[in-house]
């Protein structure tokens, strides 16, 4: 999947039901990261869910809320499972730390609350947390255009699919390849055409504006961009600007059969309603046809599956 930067204020999110608890803990935490707070389960989850944080400590028992009942619902959203849950009690017990520890609790701390112990904990794990985004970035980095690579798109598609069927929300995919690009690598050469890669990727990546689409490299010339909440005409709005940034690029190419540069052409696919019948495999070879029809129809323009474009772009 992809895996953001770690911000430089990342955010923690404090879920108790004492208002002096979450006091203490935001002063003594107000240096290491920016805090939120919440006082009830329900609450709790909706911001969580609207702003995820990097942390989450979780008061073991929320009014008749099991703190347990709590995470549990995180679990079940693939966007907000891996977040660290430590939860925090005023009970000193073996046996629920050892149910807390077993549903995937991250860590555990006992009230009283002694700042400077909380502190270097919640340290400790922050550090943790950009350690494993590292380790993850490099197992799911394209080692030539610096893009996601195939593993994180297809671990990326198999979650918002997923999410997209339980929310009925539209889930799109962008499938580009570069135009005659065999020709381009013939005539100046495989290191040129690495380049050529590399200023392709940055100029697809400089598109994606919001932090949930992502853009990866699918093999050889192709790449692909998946956008979690975006319909059909949104995703051409997106292929449109990606034309015009090719053009803007403008990287010299004088044997396509397109264009005097390099082009790429778009495959335009949506899911307006996914049907868990469907699978995401579906979305794929939907813009993989609509690759096709732009190739078939001249080549530097977006299309869907239909056999005539749904958008062209002259050069």
């Amino acid at each position: 999947m992809h895996v953001p930067n770690l911000p430089e204020r990342p955010l923690i999110f404090l879920v108790d039901d004492d208002p002096l608890v979450i006091q203490l803990m935001g002063r003594a935490l107000a240096g290491l990261a920016d805090v939120r707070f919440a006082t009830q389960a329900a609450e709790a989850l909706a911001r969580i869910k609207a702003h995820p944080p990097e942390l989450i400590l979780l008061d073991a028992q929320l009014g008749s809320t099991h703190g347990l009942e709590v995470q549990a619902q995180l679990q079940q959203d693939p966007l907000l499972a891996d977040i660290p849950v430590i939860f925090v009690t005023s009970h000193d017990e073996e046996a629920l730390e050892v149910a807390a520890l077993e549903k995937g609790a991250a860590d555990f701390i006992t009230k009283p609350i002694r700042p400077a112990r909380l502190v270097a904990r919640i340290r400790t794990h922050l550090e943790n947390r950009r350690l494993n985004r590292q380790l993850r970035r490099l197992a799911t980095q394209d080692g030539l255009t610096g893009v996601s690579n195939r593993r994180a798109f297809d671990e990326a598609l198999d979650l918002h699919w997923r999410q997209a069927v339980r929310t009925g929300s539209p889930l799109s995919v962008l499938m580009f390849d570069v135009d005659c690009f065999k020709a381009y690598n013939d005539h100046h050469g495989h290191l040129a055409g690495d380049d050529c890669l590399r200023r392709v990727a940055q100029a697809l990546q400089q598109q994606v504006l919001r932090p949930a689409d992502l853009l990866a490299r699918f093999g050889g010339e192709e790449f692909v961009m998946l956008l979690p909440g975006t319909p059909e005409s949104g995703a051409m709005h997106l292929a449109q600007r990606v034309l015009a940034a090719m053009d803007e690029l403008a990287v010299p190419h004088g044997h396509s059969l397109a264009a005097p540069h390099v082009t790429v052409s778009i495959g335009v696919a949506c899911a307006h309603s996914p049907a868990p019948n469907q699978g995401p495999a579906w979305l794929l070879q939907a813009a993989d046809r609509g690759l096709y029809a732009a190739k078939e129809s001249g080549r530097a323009r977006a299309c869907t599956a239909a056999v005539e474009p749904a958008a062209s772009h002259s050069t």
